[in-house]
């Protein structure tokens, strides 16, 4: 792939409406992925944990070469490989973590030392991990490895917290509110940084990251919230009735941005 910067980004732009997608889109994942994964007892289709990744991973990389290839924001396609990720990331992380039996603490520090290990390679080739810098291929690329990292290890972090065996067993409904919490003092943080007239740039890059991975956890949690039945402390919705609420929310969401303000460029704000 060639790393020639291009004139334009084709990142959208950091502003509360690319939040609302991101939830929407990392809790479908969640329930999407359960969706495939699981049995009929928990509403899905049984295909398994690693045959389910297979397939999500092709549709990832069928989703992402497009994305590579274009030379312009397009939103349905942007949010098709966050989508495509997250999902990955479900099955993926719960391969690690029930098939092979890692256990969710041992399978969330190894994702935790992936996102590291790509977010510290990123920096050291492309000299930021700003996404207002993402204007090539080659850190394109970089950026899709992190979220897919931090996407997958959303799963773990938030199976880990709910977990009364594993983790602290905060449940779906505590793990949400603890996760929410945190994004909510990351926001302030921002605001208080902009208000502030804080100038740093690697301040704002570090709250983006921090929020960026946080709301995959967020979405976990809050899609297990969404799908699981009551005696597990959800709502019942199942994972195929969750999936399609949410997918109805984001394609609205992507719609009403997407004729109000047309493409945006990237900005490193939280």
């Amino acid at each position: 792939m060639s790393s020639t910067a291009s004139p334009v980004s084709k990142l959208p732009a950091i502003t509360f409406a690319f939040w609302v997608m991101k939830i929407a889109a990392t809790t479908l994942g969640e329930t999407l992925g359960d969706f495939l994964s699981k049995g009929s007892e928990h509403g899905g289709i049984n295909l398994g944990y690693l045959l389910a990744s297979v397939i999500v991973l092709a549709i990832f990389f069928a989703t992402l070469i497009p994305q590579l290839l274009s030379n312009r924001h397009i939103p349905f396609l942007y949010w098709s490989v966050i989508l495509a990720t997250s999902t990955a990331g479900t099955t993926m992380s719960d391969f690690m973590d029930r098939t092979l039996g890692l256990g969710y603490a041992t399978g969330s520090m190894i994702l935790i030392g992936l996102l590291i290990t790509a977010l510290v390679a990123w920096r050291v080739v492309e000299g930021s991990i700003s996404v207002s810098t993402v204007r090539s291929r080659r850190a394109e690329m970089f950026y899709w490895a992190a979220i897919l990292c931090s996407n997958t290890l959303g799963t773990a972090l938030g199976d880990y917290l709910a977990d009364e065996e594993q983790g602290p067993g905060l449940g779906f409904v505590g793990g949400a509110v603890l996760i929410g919490a945190a994004i909510a003092v990351i926001a302030s943080a921002y605001l208080v940084a902009r208000k502030l007239k804080v100038t740093g740039a690697g301040v704002y890059v570090a709250l983006f990251w921090a929020a960026f991975v946080l709301t995959r956890p967020f979405g976990a949690t809050f899609g297990d919230v969404l799908a699981r039945g009551h005696e597990e402390g959800g709502l019942g919705f199942g994972p195929g009735g969750s999936s399609a609420v949410l997918a109805a929310i984001l394609v609205g969401v992507i719609l009403i941005t997407s004729r109000r303000s047309g493409r945006g460029a990237a900005t490193p704000s939280a």
